[in-house]
């Protein structure tokens, strides 16, 4: 079969970032916890466990309440960062503190600081229950307001002065849309986009695939935004299927199909993504020996 391996894709510098030095804790004051999932993607977190690393994670509840599950050692803070009453809150309870905050994370947090100093109120486009979004609203909770669709200016102060900002993993396309509706709706806004340029560079090749793919395979968690948006971007025209592994490729979907695209989210690792490529590459739909799939080997999951 013929395969367009779209680049780049996978790991972005954040993430490697993050799994370097959850790899390090492991010298680190014990027990070592992870608050929340260290990136979206559940293969990281079961190859972590392994290596005696525990990740607290539960869908409803914020950071600073999973740190009540935490009583020593060190906690280390995810790629997707926190506020600030979560880093207090570690200190008060005596824990050694590993910020594996992703470095376009910390850039944005300290946008919002200092516009908020200057008098403005903050737009910040996310994901409702995303911990990244969580961290930036807790910044100040009454001045950075959480936009998720255009619905949500409906409830603002049209005659305050507001600068719009983003979750750095959300959709080039759904923020420009959403900066200019506000353009439209208030009288003072100024836009600082902060999609970070892994993000922009993996949509727009997303974008720019190949016209004859009639099929695309983005691999990735489901609970990844930044696979979602890659997923919702490449089913443009053609059929997308959002798969966590080779594991999950359905072999029946590729009959008839002459052409495959291959992406991944920036918290996928590349083994998974690479395997996925090297199946299809030797998938024959005429040759019913090219259509068993082989083992995904998890000792591989944390390279980088």
């Amino acid at each position: 079969m013929e395969v367009q391996a779209i680049t780049p894709r996978g790991y972005c510098k954040g993430v490697v970032r993050a799994i370097d030095m959850a790899r390090k804790a492991r010298n680190a004051k014990q027990p070592v916890v992870i608050l929340g999932m260290i990136v979206h993607n559940q293969y990281i977190v079961d190859a972590l466990e392994k290596m005696g690393i525990r990740t607290v994670d539960h869908p409803d509840r914020t950071r600073l309440e999973l740190l009540d599950e935490i009583e020593e050692g060190t906690v280390i803070i995810t790629a997707h960062g926190a506020g600030e009453q979560v880093f207090a809150k570690a200190r008060e309870k005596g824990l050694h503190v590993i910020d594996a905050s992703c470095l376009d994370v910390i850039k944005t947090h300290d946008l919002i600081r200092a516009r908020l100093r200057d008098g403005f109120e903050i737009l910040y486009i996310g994901k409702k229950g995303h911990p990244e979004a969580e961290g930036a609203v807790s910044i100040d909770e009454e001045k950075v307001h959480l936009i998720s669709g255009r619905e949500d200016f409906g409830t603002l102060d049209p005659n305050k002065r507001y600068v719009i900002t983003n979750q750095t993993t959300m959709s080039l396309y759904d923020v420009q849309d959403l900066c200019d509706y506000a353009r439209q709706t208030l009288a003072h806004v100024t836009v600082e986009k902060e999609t970070c340029a892994a993000t922009k560079v993996r949509q727009e090749a997303i974008r720019h695939m190949d016209r004859d793919v009639d099929i695309a395979f983005i691999v990735g968690d489901p609970r990844s935004n930044n696979t979602r948006k890659l997923a919702s971007i490449a089913s443009d025209g053609r059929e997308v299927h959002m798969i966590g592994s080779l594991d999950d490729l359905d072999v029946s979907v590729l009959r008839g199909k002459r052409k495959a695209a291959v992406s991944s989210g920036a918290s996928t690792p590349p083994y998974l993504t690479d395997q996925v490529i090297a199946f299809l590459e030797q998938y024959d739909g005429e040759d019913p020996s090219t259509w068993e799939k082989p083992a995904v080997d998890l000792t591989r999951i944390l390279e980088l």
